[in-house]
C-alpha cells in the first residue's frame, strides 16, 4: 500500500448507534490502525427529514466508550473538514454540474404522481419500471435529454422541482473488486438512473459519499453489505470523474439469535438483550437498553464485535484491542452473515470480569447498592475477589454476597429441611466453643481447629458444615464458609449461628 490507509466511519444522525453500525466502526478502525492509517468520522446527515438531535453525540460517546475513537472528525483535526454532509453542501452541486456538462448526468422534471403512474402501469403488464436507458429518452418521461436546454433551463428559472439523475451507460458489463467478495459483474442494462441531486439543494447520499471520499482521500471503504448494491454506482461514478475509486469491503450481515434475518432492536427486546452500546432516550421518550448500563465491559463488547463476522483461523478467541489490531485481516472476514449469540456475549464479559481490579468493580458495586454506602471499599474488594469468579455483570454481586455485610434474617425453607438433623444444636453450640476459642482468627486456624476436631470425633463434615453455612449465609450457598467467618469476624460468627440456633 503506498498510498496512507485512511478509511472512514460514516454513520447518518437518525438514531442510536446500532450494534452493527459499531462493528463496522470498529473494523474500520483496525484496519487502519494495523497499518499505520487514519481513522476518520464523517456524519452523513444530507436526509435532514430525518435528523435526530444528540445523535451524534451518542455516536461519538459510543466509539469513545468501546476505545475506538477517531484520529479525525467534528471538533478533531479537521484538516479535510468539514466532516458533516450539511456542511458540505456547497461543494456538492459544482459536481452535479461537471457531470451534466460532460453529458453524464441530466435534469429529470418528473413528479411523483407521474413516476407512480408509470410504475401502476408497468405493473399492470407484468413489468418492472426502471427509470434508464430503456425509457429516459422516449419522450414519456420528462427530462433534459427529451426536451430543449431552453426548456430546461426554463423549468429550472420557474423554479420547477427537478433532480439530477445519473446517466448509467447501456450494453456494459461492470467488473467490480470486493476485498472480501471478491470479483463481481454487474450489466448496467438492469441498473436504474439513480438520484444525485435534488432541487432543495442537497445531494443524495451516492453523490455526497463520492465526493467526500475522494476529497478526503479515503483510501479503502470498508461498510456493510446493506451498501453492496450501490457499488456498481459508486465505481460507474468514480470512472465518470475520472477518479482512482477506494478499494471496497462489504462486511457481511450480523443475524438473529435464529440465524435467519438481521438483527434488530426488537429481537433484543424480544430476547432481553442490548443492541446498543450505550442506553439511549429517543425523542418520545422510550429507552433502550445499552450494553455498557446492562454491566458489560467495552472490553467484552469490542471482543465479541470482532468474532461477528471474522476469524483469525486460530483457536484463540480472547483478544484485547492491541491483539486485534495486530491480527486483523479484511482476507479473514466471512462472506456469509454471522449469527449473534447473546449467550457467547455473556462468556465474553464473565472473561473480563476476571480480570478486572477489585478495587475497580468493588467501587462500582458500591456506588449501585445503597446498603454499601458507609462499607469500607477496601473490604468490599476483599468480598468481590471471593465472588467475581461466579459473576458475569456487577449487578449480580449482591445476590451472590449479601451476607458478608448483613446477617441473614430467614433461612431457606429447603436448605433448612437438607441441614438440620436431631443433633445440629449440640454440634452448633460445639462449633461456637472452638470458634470463640481461636485467638489468632485465621482462615487456616478456624479450618484446622474446625476440621480437626469433626475428624477426630468422627462426625461427619456435612452434619457441622451445612448447618453452618445456613446459619452465616442463610441458605446452601456463597463461598468458602471458613473465608466468609474471617471476612465477617468472631463476633458476627458467633451472633449468627446462635442466631440460627434459636430459630431452631
Amino acid at each position: 500500500m503506498s498510498k496512507k490507509v485512511r478509511v472512514r466511519f460514516a454513520p447518518s444522525p437518525t438514531g442510536p448507534l446500532h450494534i452493527g453500525g459499531v462493528r463496522t466502526a470498529l473494523f474500520n478502525y483496525l484496519f487502519a490502525k494495523k497499518h499505520g492509517g487514519d481513522f476518520v468520522l464523517r456524519i452523513e446527515d444530507t436526509d435532514q427529514n430525518r435528523y435526530v438531535e444528540g445523535a451524534e453525540d451518542y455516536i461519538v460517546k459510543s466509539l469513545n466508550w468501546c476505545g475506538i475513537s477517531f484520529d479525525e472528525g467534528p471538533g478533531k483535526n479537521e484538516q479535510f473538514g468539514p466532516y458533516r454532509q450539511s456542511e458540505r453542501k456547497h461543494i456538492y452541486k459544482a459536481y452535479a454540474n461537471q457531470l451534466i456538462s460532460e453529458g453524464k448526468a441530466y435534469y429529470a422534471f418528473d413528479t411523483a404522481e407521474q413516476l407512480d403512474a408509470h410504475r401502476k402501469g408497468h405493473e399492470a403488464e407484468g413489468k418492472t419500471f426502471i427509470y434508464n436507458w430503456h425509457n429516459r429518452e422516449k419522450g414519456r418521461l420528462v427530462n433534459s435529454l427529451v426536451i430543449t436546454e431552453e426548456e430546461t433551463q426554463a423549468k429550472i428559472d420557474a423554479g420547477e422541482d427537478y433532480v439530477i439523475r445519473f446517466k448509467s451507460p447501456q450494453d456494459t458489463t461492470l467488473h467490480l473488486k470486493d476485498i472480501i467478495r471478491g470479483d463481481i459483474a454487474i450489466e448496467t442494462n438492469t441498473l436504474d438512473d439513480k438520484v444525485l441531486f435534488k432541487s432543495d439543494g442537497m445531494p443524495t447520499y451516492h453523490l455526497a459519499n463520492i465526493v467526500d471520499d475522494h476529497l478526503m482521500e479515503i483510501t479503502h471503504v470498508i461498510r456493510g453489505e446493506e451498501w453492496l448494491p450501490s457499488l456498481a454506482l459508486h465505481q460507474m461514478l468514480y470512472d465518470a470523474f475520472g477518479w482512482d475509486a477506494p478499494q471496497f469491503a462489504h462486511l457481511p450481515l450480523i443475524l438473529k439469535p435464529t440465524g435467519k434475518g438481521k438483527l434488530s432492536k426488537r429481537d433484543g427486546d424480544k430476547m432481553g438483550f442490548p443492541v446498543f452500546p450505550l442506553e439511549y432516550t429517543a425523542p418520545d421518550g422510550s429507552v433502550s437498553k445499552g450494553y455498557k448500563e446492562e454491566g458489560y465491559f467495552p472490553e467484552s463488547v469490542v471482543n465479541f464485535l470482532a468474532f461477528l463476522g471474522w476469524n483469525p483461523g486460530t483457536e484463540q478467541e480472547i483478544f484485547s484491542l492491541e491483539e486485534l489490531v495486530e491480527t486483523f485481516d479484511l482476507s479473514k472476514v466471512n462472506k456469509g452473515g454471522a449469527r449473534f449469540d447473546p449467550d457467547k456475549t455473556k462468556w465474553f464479559n464473565h472473561h473480563y470480569m476476571q480480570q478486572q481490579l477489585d478495587l475497580d468493580l468493588a467501587e462500582q458495586f458500591k456506588s449501585s447498592q445503597n446498603e454499601l454506602s458507609t462499607i469500607d471499599t477496601n473490604y468490599i474488594a476483599l468480598v468481590v475477589g471471593l465472588i467475581k469468579e461466579r459473576a458475569t455483570f456487577v449487578s449480580e454481586f449482591w445476590d451472590l454476597s449479601h451476607f458478608f455485610f448483613v446477617a441473614p434474617q430467614t433461612f431457606d425453607e429447603k436448605a433448612t429441611k437438607k441441614a438440620i438433623k436431631d443433633d445440629t444444636v449440640e454440634l452448633m453450640q460445639k462449633t461456637i466453643q472452638i470458634i470463640t476459642a481461636t485467638n489468632d482468627f485465621t482462615v487456616k486456624n478456624l479450618q484446622t481447629n474446625l476440621k480437626g476436631w469433626i475428624t477426630e470425633h468422627g462426625i461427619g463434615f456435612g452434619k457441622v458444615m451445612m448447618p453452618l453455612r445456613l446459619a452465616l449465609v442463610g441458605a446452601l450457598q456463597g463461598p468458602d464458609v471458613f473465608e466468609i467467618m474471617f471476612m465477617i469476624g468472631k463476633a458476627e460468627s458467633v451472633q449468627r449461628i446462635e442466631a440460627l440456633i434459636k430459630n431452631l
